[in-house]
């Protein structure tokens, strides 16, 4: 039987009610693999949703404050800290989530090192268009032979130029990527399992969450950050809903502009996540893939028959 239990899937397949019932099964607790949830009194932006979790401990949700710069070496540091803390505990530990870069850096255990700012990098990279940043951070990828970084968590120029910095501060064994035979076996001993929603039904369901999150107050929320101190260029960092309704907020879009680019955005990101998921499997992690559509009951007895065998 395998350690861990990781449930994969994008955005609005139902991941997260699926980890609640499975962690109910297990004696089981979640640790999040989303790159946003991170940060406090971000709750509708993220899709935080809380109350999903009922009495089921959940880990690595608020644990920094807005404005900052959360990275992918810091998640690995907290995950580990969370996964041995729930093992010793002799519960099971349950990655749930849909940032593929995360779960795949923890799961592969990506040899990484914390990445200065390079002042000198970002200015010869100021005013350059997201557009020419991608295209610049696809050939350093290239270059590299680098799997960092896909277009899935670079949707802004602040992002992009990070992205940047650090493959360039990646050229070295830093970030070279190991099939995980070291000793805490994280990759081989989870179950991956995958939620896997029809496009059309991918597509309904974001676009009734979105209203349901605006007319819950999702704009109330970012305007509530800026008046706490929180940057717009820094909320617009952060890509999604908020870098589309702090440029409402702030008067650049109008609102049926942010609606509509918001919703493509998310449609976009979602397509973007799949895409990443399947490049997991063609780098040979084996995803059992489960029909969002059926009952949670089927759905959580369908997982624990494979995490038994």
């Amino acid at each position: 039987m395998k350690q861990m239990i990781t449930i994969l899937g994008p955005t609005a397949s139902g991941k997260t009610p699926l980890a609640v019932a499975v962690a109910k099964r297990v004696d089981g607790e979640i640790i999040s693999a989303d790159s946003r949830q991170v940060y406090r009194k971000m709750d509708l932006g993220t899709g935080k949703d809380l109350v999903e979790y009922e009495d089921v401990p959940y880990h690595l949700i608020d644990i920094c404050e807005p404005g900052t710069k959360y990275n992918l070496f810091q998640y690995q540091q907290d995950f580990l800290r969370a996964y041995q803390d729930i093992l010793e505990r002799g519960r099971t530990p349950i990655l749930c989530g849909g940032t593929g870069l995360y779960i795949e850096a923890v799961l592969k255990n990506y040899q990484l090192s914390s990445v200065p700012q390079n002042p000198e990098l970002r200015a010869r990279l100021e005013g350059k268009s997201l557009e020419e940043l991608t295209q610049m951070l696809k050939e350093l990828k290239a270059k590299n032979g680098s799997v960092m970084h896909n277009t899935t968590d670079v949707d802004t120029a602040q992002r992009a130029i990070r992205a940047i910095e650090i493959e360039y501060g990646s050229q070295q064994a830093q970030n070279s990527r190991e099939d995980n035979d070291s000793s805490d076996g994280i990759g081989e001993g989870t179950l991956l399992i995958g939620v896997n929603i029809d496009r059309d039904l991918r597509r309904e369901k974001i676009t009734r969450r979105l209203k349901a999150r605006l007319a819950e107050g999702m704009v109330d929320e970012v305007r509530g950050l800026i008046a706490d101190g929180v940057q717009p260029e820094d909320l617009i960092y952060y890509g999604l809903e908020y870098k589309y309704l702090t440029e409402y907020v702030i008067g650049k879009l109008t609102y049926d502009e942010m609606f509509r680019q918001l919703e493509i955005a998310i449609h976009q990101f979602a397509k973007r996540q799949m895409t990443w998921f399947r490049g997991m499997e063609r780098r040979g992690m084996h995803i059992h893939w489960i029909d969002a559509t059926l009952p949670m009951e089927a759905k959580v007895n369908k997982i624990i028959e494979i995490w038994q065998k």
